[in-house]
């Protein structure tokens, strides 16, 4: 099969990996147009660029996926199939280009969790399990007809980061798998069922602002959905903290007879204006609006992620 790649993050860098190394041919390679970075301004390449330039790969960044030029030079490549991986929304007169048209690879166990941060929200919703759906692109996004999907569990102590590890390597077989489907043309497709179907926003920075007075499973969720990036955070007298690790505290008896100090949150805080938290030498605790949570992670604002212990040799949340 001769493919064309298109993608953007390291997610996607395994499957166009698996792709080279097997008996297909990838013709080119699409990725985000490059950015400048830094107060020096550098242009970065996006991971996939960086890969595909060591592959000795064509390399395509356009601005506009509209362009007659580059739409010309993807009907030049005469493609079997377009492979996609975490790249953006494609026109019909680009996806339709391919001889056996275009698939896409998702983060989630369609129809659950459309959109663009479906592992994400499969931890921050409390979700037992996920994996991964190779599907072919339609108009609407994340909708077309599903090829293939693999199953796997989200252990307790999955946060955002291990899972999008483990989901990126899951997805590389799932797509060659389906590559190769295609072209033996034993690839079955099924419907999706649109009233199962959930969405998966982009994370937005009110996203990430933790609301205390929600109960200890949520708050939990929504720091393992969001770590190691962006992060959850809370604001206080003006400093940002991003909490990266928390255990909720199942036995409360400890804390009967202990005083609880309120500090205050920020006044741009949206959902709360103070918060009940005790500190030792080694441990915080932190009030929610059902139970405690222990805060294990975290990382002051200009600081470097720490444990609590470490956090608390040099720094206190108590004037």
């Amino acid at each position: 099969m001769r493919i064309v790649f298109m993608g953007t993050p390291e997610f996607a860098i395994p499957v166009l990996t698996k792709l080279i190394e097997s008996e297909h041919s990838v013709a080119a390679v699409i990725s985000a147009p490059d950015k400048e970075r830094g107060r020096g301004k550098q242009i970065s390449f996006t991971p996939v660029k960086e890969f595909a330039i060591k592959n000795k790969l064509p390399v395509f960044t356009p601005v506009s996926l509209r362009d007659n030029e580059f739409l010309a030079s993807m009907k030049s490549f005469e493609p079997d199939l377009f492979v996609v991986v975490a790249f953006r929304i494609l026109p019909k007169e680009l996806y339709t280009i391919p001889k056996y048209g275009s698939i896409n690879l998702h983060g989630s166990l369609l129809p659950k969790f459309r959109g663009a941060a479906p592992i994400q929200w499969a931890l921050i919703n409390g979700e037992k399990e996920t994996g991964v759906t190779t599907f072919f692109l339609e108009d609407k996004v994340d909708t077309g007809n599903i090829i293939l999907q693999s199953k796997i569990g989200i252990d307790e102590e999955d946060d955002f980061g291990s899972l999008h590890d483990k989901l990126k390597n899951l997805g590389a077989d799932l797509v060659l798998e389906t590559v190769n489907l295609i072209e033996q043309s034993k690839a079955v497709t099924s419907l999706q069922d649109n009233s199962i179907a959930s969405p998966a926003p982009k994370i937005t920075k009110e996203i990430c602002e933790i609301n205390w007075n929600k109960n200890a499973v949520e708050i939990h969720n929504l720091i393992k959905g969001l770590a190691p990036y962006p992060g959850a955070f809370f604001v206080t007298e003006g400093k940002k903290f991003k909490i990266f690790k928390t255990n909720i505290v199942v036995d409360h008896s400890k804390f009967e007879n202990q005083e609880w100090k309120t500090i205050p949150l920020s006044l741009n805080q949206i959902h709360s204006s103070t918060l009940s938290i005790i500190q030792n030498k080694k441990e915080i605790y932190v009030k929610t609006g059902d139970r405690i949570l222990r805060i294990l992670e975290l990382q002051p604002e200009g600081r470097k992620r720490m444990t609590a212990e470490e956090f608390l040799r040099g720094h206190s949340f108590l004037k």
